[in-house]
């Protein structure tokens, strides 16, 4: 752990180098979004082809989180942090000189491999090297406003590089700081291996576990395209619900599981992933219903529609920094009753949504508003969901948070994207004209969203409770392997269970 005096300068070379790898991951998330007219355009791609791009990225990027986590925890987090840089930028090498559709999608996929490594590493590297309470808080701060920033700032780079050198430098963009991440990270980033590295990897876990978010995800993202009621649609559906048990099953009898189940029992860190699984989901489905408003429907470029999002990254930056001073002092959990609660605020705003709708009188008043709410929920989120983690879980438990912003965002932007689309087909067959169906369908996602944020405010209300020291536990007996290998837990007086 690093500690003040001779290392406070490369403490913060440290935090400064995994939030360049954290901005670079969650940048690709939405950077290309400002640039799918382009894409589309030049490689020739259907509609419904374009959602893969973003797709193909979320979906390998969370289906892989929960194992690039573990992965980090067995294997030395430094050694696969900079063998998933090596990934990520030659993908993004490789989507950028891109001549066909199947090409950037496959490319976008192998990103999102590399991504599922690189982000939950980063932050299990945060939580191991700086101590738990306000120096950690503040480190997380940091990462949270870097995180959130580059969510909102990729429509602004998107917007910007797509009207300049054009779409490629979309995908460019990641190989110089991909190269710097990788040359830095030998001289900056210690060499740790922990009690977890004797243990094996939960293979079987790890195939059940990401086959069946891969299927979920898949499922919900052609939904709209092949049919809901389909065999394929059903078949994946019920493949991957039966894989995800079959997981929870594997899980309780392993050896060495990849998640331990008893993790669960926290319930601010369960609460704080269910939150994550929601929220975020729901602002990236903004950001997309937004972007698309924009370009569709009041006819801006790509460079304006990237400028419009400036003021709401200018936000999420200045209060995501605040956050983590404010959970410090008040709480996690007050804080995100009090941010998701103006987020919903902040997204009810855009129901005035029409074809005759301004950008400062229907978008901008929405954007600061959620911009103000997302700010403090990424933080404080970050926060609940990895204090009270012991050191050789921190991998684990930044995983299971990636994962559940991740998948949500698939799973979120996959439903938000078929109602938007049905709704807009349905108008437009019975009459009318191809701007106000498009608005009223952004509208329908909009409800969608508000009620994916009123499930989360639930949550904080009734969930999450504040944090605890780090559970302590007691390994079972090496004469009982062959019995259900879920570690004892000694309960604190103040622990409550779900």
């Amino acid at each position: 752990m690093l500690h003040s005096g001779k290392k406070i300068a490369q403490r913060s070379f440290v935090l400064a180098l995994l939030c360049m790898a954290q901005f670079m991951v969650v940048l690709d998330f939405s950077i290309v979004n400002v640039a799918l007219p382009s894409m589309q355009n030049d490689l020739g791609m259907t509609t419904q082809n374009l959602q893969w791009i973003v797709s193909a990225y979320s979906l390998t990027f969370g289906g892989f989180l929960l194992l690039g986590g573990r992965a980090a925890d067995l294997f030395g987090r430094r050694r696969l942090f900079l063998a998933s840089l090596v990934v990520f930028s030659l993908a993004s090498l490789a989507g950028g000189l891109a001549r066909t559709g199947e090409w950037l999608i496959i490319a976008r996929a192998i990103q999102g491999l590399g991504a599922a490594v690189v982000a939950p590493t980063s932050l299990a590297l945060v939580t191991s090297l700086f101590a738990e309470g306000p120096e950690r808080n503040r480190a997380l701060g940091v990462m949270g406003a870097v995180a959130s920033t580059a969510f909102a700032a990729g429509a602004i780079l998107g917007g910007l590089l797509t009207a300049g050198p054009g779409w490629r430098w979309v995908m460019f963009v990641n190989v110089p700081v991909g190269l710097l991440a990788c040359i830095l990270t030998p001289f900056l980033i210690p060499n740790s291996q922990t009690q977890e590295s004797r243990k094996s990897l939960d293979i079987l876990g790890a195939v059940t576990v990401t086959a069946g978010i891969v299927l979920l995800v898949y499922a919900l993202a052609r939904g709209n395209e092949i049919g809901w009621l389909s065999w394929q649609i059903l078949g994946f559906l019920a493949l991957g619900v039966i894989l995800l048990v079959s997981f929870v099953f594997i899980e309780a009898h392993t050896r060495d599981p990849l998640v331990r189940l008893d993790i669960f029992r926290m319930r601010t860190l369960t609460g704080a992933n269910l939150i994550a699984f929601l929220l975020p989901g729901t602002f990236g489905a903004i950001i997309f219903v937004l972007t698309l408003f924009m370009q569709r429907v009041l006819h801006y470029d790509a460079i304006m529609t990237g400028l419009a999002f400036l003021p709401m990254a200018f936000i999420l930056f200045l209060l995501s920094n605040v956050a983590s001073s404010l959970v410090s002092r008040i709480g996690v959990r007050p804080i995100l009753i009090a941010s998701i609660s103006v987020t919903a605020c902040g997204e009810a705003l855009f129901l005035v949504l029409s074809a005759t709708s301004s950008y400062v009188s229907a978008l901008l008043p929405g954007m600061l508003v959620v911009g103000l709410g997302m700010g403090f929920v990424f933080t404080a989120v970050t926060i609940a969901a990895t204090t009270g983690i012991h050191n050789e879980e921190q991998g684990l438990a930044s995983g299971l948070l990636n994962t559940s912003e991740q998948v949500g965002s698939s799973l979120v932007l996959a439903v938000v994207t078929a109602i938007a689309t049905g709704q807009t087909a349905f108008l437009q067959a019975h009459g009318s004209k191809s701007a106000d169906a498009l608005a009223l369908g952004f509208r329908s996602a909009i409800w969608v969203c508000l009620i994916f944020v009123t499930i989360g405010l639930c949550l904080a209300i009734f969930v999450v409770r504040e944090k605890r020291q780090p559970e302590v536990l007691v390994s079972q007996p090496e004469a009982s392997e062959s019995a259900t290998n879920i570690p004892t837990r000694i309960p604190e007086e103040d622990d409550v269970r779900l």
